[in-house]
Formats: C-alpha cells, sequence, structure tokens
C-alpha cells in the first residue's frame, strides 16, 4: 500500500489537522473582511489599456535533449527534445469600471515543435477584482499568481507550486500582494488564495505512457494558502518575518484501469468539502482513501525574515514540505528548501545572488506502517513518503508530465521507459543564481546546480546518480520594447547525461491603445 495518501496515518489526530486546514480555508474565503484596500501603483492603476506580447524562440541542442536550465522553469513551454523552437503570442487587457472595480482578460497562443499537439492555448482568462481581492477563471501564469516566496527568476523553483509547469484552467480568489491588516498599527500584513480546478492532459498522457501501468485521467484540483507577514508599513523598522502554509489536493478524476475496485473516483460537491478540510472518502472511494484521507494531498510550511535598508537587503527563507500527517509533524525534519537572497541594488555589475539548499531524502524515516492498528500500538507509523508519488493518481504532482513543484525532482516527462510519476524523489542538491545589469539596456543572468539522486524509499537506484548544470543567459533591451536574449547552458552527469545547448529568442511588447 505504499504510495497511497496518508495523510493521517500517525498520530497527528484529524482534528488537528482540520483546525488547521479550516483556518486556511476560512482565511481564504473572508479576507476581504480583515484587510484595507492597497494603493494603486503608477498610472496605469487609473486608466484602461491593451498589451501585446510576442515571443519567437530557437533552440540546438546536443545528445537529444534540451540542457535542463533552458526547459526548466519556463512554464512548461520549452520541450525537453533537442533542437526546439516556438512562436507565442498574446494579448492582455485591463478596464477600471469605477468605485476600485476592474476587470481584465488575457489569450496567450503558442505554436511549438517538437511536442504534442503543437499549437495551444498558454493562457486563456478573465479576471474581476475589487481594490485588491480578485476572482480569476482559467489557465493563467505569473509569479505574484503562485503566492511564492522565492524569486521568479534566480530559485530554483517552489516545492509545491513552481514556474516550471504548464498552469492548470482554475477559478481562483486570491489576493495577490500584501494588505495590511486593520488594529495592528501597520504592524501585520496577510495575503492568501482559494482555487479549484481541472487537468486537461488525458490525451497527452495516453500519447506518453507506453506500460500498462494505470494512471487518473481528468483529475481535479484543489489548492490555497495563507500568509502573515510582520512588517512595519512606515518602513523605519528594517527587519520583516512571513509565515505561511499552502496546500494542495488531486482528487476525482476517471482510472484507466477497468479492472480497478473504483473506477470513477468520488467528485461530488460533498467530496470537494472532505478535500478542501482533508476528510476521509465514503464507502464510494477506495479503501486506502477510506483509511487515509480523499484524494492526494502536499503542502508547505513557509518561512521567510528579511532585512531590508536602501542599500542593501538579504532574506532568508525555509520551506517545509509535506505529503502526509508525518510531514506536517515534522517527523521529516530536515527535507525541504533553504535559500538565501542578497539584493544589492547599487552594486556595479550584480544586482541580486540567490543560494539554495534542497534536500528531500528524509521522507519522515524509510518504511511506512500504514496498517497496523494505532489504537493497540500508538507509536510513529510513518514514513516513506515518497514526496510527488501517489498509489491512486500515479502521474504524481505534475501537469502535462512537468513537475508542479521543483524541477530537481526531475520530471515525468524525462522517463525514457514512457512511464508515469517520479523515478527521483530522494535528492540532495544546491543551487546558485545571479543578475545584474553590464551596461543601462545589458543584462545578464547565471544559474548553475548539483543534484545528487537517490531514486524513491521503493525504487532506490543501485547507485548514487549526479547532475551539474548551468546556464548563462544575455538580454538586450532596444528602445524599450524589443528584448533580444540569447543562452549557453549545458548538463553533466549520470542523472540527465551529457548536453550543450544554446537558445536564442526575441521579445516584442508594446501597448495597442
Amino acid at each position: 500500500m505504499h504510495g497511497q495518501c496518508r495523510f493521517f496515518s500517525t498520530k497527528l489526530s484529524m482534528e488537528q489537522i482540520r483546525t488547521v486546514l479550516t483556518s486556511l480555508f476560512l482565511f481564504s474565503c473572508v479576507f476581504s473582511g480583515y484587510a484595507q484596500e492597497r494603493e494603486a501603483v503608477g498610472s496605469e492603476a487609473k486608466t484602461d489599456y491593451t498589451i501585446y506580447r510576442m515571443k519567437t524562440f530557437g533552440s540546438l541542442s546536443t545528445n537529444g535533449q534540451t540542457p535542463f536550465w533552458i526547459s526548466g522553469n519556463q512554464y512548461g513551454i520549452v520541450p525537453v527534445e533537442a533542437n526546439t523552437g516556438y512562436l507565442q503570442a498574446g494579448i492582455f487587457h485591463r478596464q477600471p469600471l469605477g468605485y476600485g472595480w476592474e476587470w481584465r482578460a488575457g489569450l496567450d497562443m503558442v505554436a511549438c515543435t517538437p511536442r504534442y499537439r503543437k499549437v495551444y492555448a498558454q493562457q486563456i482568462f478573465v479576471a474581476l477584482a475589487y481594490r485588491w481581492i480578485n476572482l480569476s477563471a482559467g489557465s493563467r501564469s505569473g509569479y505574484d499568481y503562485n503566492l511564492s516566496l522565492t524569486n521568479p527568476a534566480l530559485s530554483s523553483g517552489d516545492m509545491v507550486l513552481s514556474t516550471n509547469a504548464r498552469p492548470i484552467p482554475e477559478i481562483n480568489l486570491y489576493v495577490p500582494q500584501f494588505v495590511t491588516i486593520p488594529g495592528t498599527g501597520g504592524w501585520l500584513q496577510g495575503r492568501g488564495n482559494f482555487a479549484a480546478g481541472r487537468s486537461y492532459d488525458t490525451d497527452y498522457l495516453h500519447s506518453f505512457v507506453h506500460t500498462d501501468q494505470p494512471y487518473i485521467q481528468n483529475m481535479l484540483w484543489h489548492h490555497k494558502s495563507l500568509y502573515l507577514r510582520v512588517k512595519d508599513a512606515r518602513n523605519d523598522f528594517p527587519v520583516s518575518m512571513t509565515l505561511g502554509i499552502r496546500h494542495v489536493a488531486q482528487w476525482g478524476g476517471v482510472s484507466t484501469d477497468p479492472t480497478a475496485d473504483v473506477r470513477v473516483q468520488p467528485h461530488s460537491f460533498k467530496d470537494f468539502i472532505r478535500i478542501v478540510f482533508g476528510e476521509s472518502g465514503n464507502e464510494q472511494a477506495t479503501l486506502s482513501d477510506q483509511i487515509n484521507v480523499l484524494g492526494s494531498h502536499y503542502g508547505s510550511y513557509d518561512f521567510r525574515i528579511g532585512y531590508e535598508k536602501e542599500k542593501a537587503a538579504i532574506f532568508a527563507y525555509y520551506q517545509h514540505f509535506f505529503d502526509d500527517a508525518s510531514g506536517m509533524e515534522l517527523r521529516n525534519i530536515g527535507d525541504g528548501l533553504r535559500g538565501i537572497q542578497i539584493n544589492l541594488p547599487d552594486f556595479n555589475y550584480l544586482d541580486k545572488i540567490v543560494l539554495e539548499r534542497i534536500v528531500t531524502v528524509n521522507q519522515s524515516g524509510p518504511f511506512h506502517f500504514i496498517e497496523f492498528d494505532h489504537t493497540k500500538y500508538p507509536g510513529y507509523g510513518g514514513g516513506g513518503d515518497d514526496y510527488y508519488n501517489n498509489g491512486e493518481y500515479t502521474s504524481g504532482h505534475a501537469y502535462f508530465n512537468r513537475s508542479l513543484g521543483s524541477p530537481f525532482l526531475i520530471s515525468p516527462e524525462y522517463n525514457a521507459d514512457g512511464s508515469a510519476g517520479f523515478k527521483h524523489s530522494r535528492i540532495r542538491a544546491w543551487h546558485l543564481g545571479t543578475e545584474g545589469n553590464l551596461t543601462e539596456a545589458l543584462s545578464y543572468r547565471l544559474l548553475a546546480s548539483t543534484i545528487e539522486s537517490f531514486g524513491t524509499p521503493y525504487a532506490p537506484t543501485l547507485k548514487k546518480l549526479t547532475n551539474s548544470s548551468f546556464t548563462t543567459d544575455l538580454h538586450y533591451l532596444f528602445r524599450n520594447s524589443w528584448i533580444f536574449s540569447a543562452s549557453l547552458a549545458a548538463d553533466r552527469g549520470s542523472l540527465l547525461g551529457n548536453h550543450i545547448g544554446f537558445s536564442l529568442s526575441v521579445v516584442k511588447r508594446g501597448l495597442i491603445r
């Protein structure tokens, strides 16, 4: 029964976990009653506009594969296969309605090769906002939209929701920026979200999965978050602290296994409430979901402390990942993403530095004793968490086979045997990212990473697999509307193989009205 969702398999009580998720849910739904309106920024906040963005991209690589940092954290657009190219065109509109209301809409199309279904909509959404509260429907990208504490350009990637995969179509109620909570003297701010969506990668998975391994088609998604920040709104005190919790769940859908005891997974509104509050399934669910919790769940506790002055700032952060109660109890302490970001706005040629350490080898211990009687044997029983994998939802924490979290837990798209799921959930990695300006118009970015993989708790590798990846990017801004970019990247090691590649891209953006 390993790999099944084990959200309540250890001594942490259902009532305790339900309290956490209930608090998160209530915040996401009624946050509008406890925060102040954020101020509009810039003249655009007072007028309507329509903008366009067009991009052409091409890359060449050796040994049949695009280097890791050319394809990674690009919202799933750049294929893993070598020698790729795509055209992207988007149009986005914003229209104020008065009295703090506004609506937005966007359409972003991609034509890419080589790729399954070469022309598709990367983004298509409509959104309604009242002051700082937003309601969006559709597929939408954007770093603020995912509400991560990591740097979008320099980080290796958020462990729960990163920029590595295509956006899932969803309805999302969210507060994207921190807003001040009344009665706190300007010291406490908050933000959060509550979303429900659906996967549309069934046909793709059918073309990719070449084994008899069953998987769930047309699965549903839910995610929510809550962040609280302590910071002096007047900026007289330089230290700030942010605490957050995130919860993501996969549920619903239909199994491809015609002999499965439960093919159509529970998907009623009552089942959605069970997903939101982390409750067990009813008699229509699988036995595993009746014992534990309905669906497959992931999440994290996020912490960040910052020191900000005019000429420099430093942030230290930690993202503790969990996928069951043992992780929520911190039984897998040591696993997660640790990082430091340094901002040097007045330093010549170097603007930001990010250094990160990612570890996922603890996983609450090597074994998971799910079947013993917890009332008779009240001891700790968690372990073998197998991050991003699940026994029911075998495609894992991925969309179109790209990891929705950290790309370092290598995405299923790299599985040469056409199998679903993550083969490298136990890893140790270092990551360095820097960026700066060489001239007023010329900027650069440098990423360098090393990964050690030990497979999964249930399919360990015979020996440690390693990978080193780097990329260096140059960006030239011409007349504030053209961006010319060039990248040189390479991989080396036994995990992904040896590859060298480069890419060129041109972006044109502008105002239509």
